[in-house]
């Protein structure tokens, strides 16, 4: 879904900064997982909220700040977290940044 098969991509090349925006490109959305790229702006976020089961989220380019529970991390370029599950988390683009966001969900 949305990347070619068989093929060398760049991950950070398929979704586009838009302005003011957080962007989304689903790449695999099954009834237990999701992968999602997103893109998203200088200023935007996503709220606090907590999830069914764990999400990697790696990030392909700047910088993001994330809080889960009540720690707060600055995850950049080439790094990458584990929200767990249930756990409240959130995400602030200090700076317009790129991920990739893998979510495993728990049976």
């Amino acid at each position: 879904m949305n990347i070619p098969h068989a093929e060398s991509v760049n991950l950070e090349t398929l979704v586009a900064y838009q302005s003011g925006k957080l962007v989304s490109l689903p790449l695999t959305q099954l009834p237990n997982l999701s992968v999602i790229l997103f893109a998203i702006d200088q200023g935007e976020a996503i709220g606090a909220h907590s999830a069914p089961g764990d999400a990697l989220l790696q990030i392909l380019d700047g910088a993001a700040e994330i809080t889960i529970g009540k720690q707060t991390l600055t995850v950049k370029k080439g790094e990458a977290v584990v929200m767990p599950a249930d756990v409240p988390h959130a995400l602030a683009a200090k700076e317009r940044f790129k991920m990739l966001l893998t979510f495993i969900k728990e049976r």
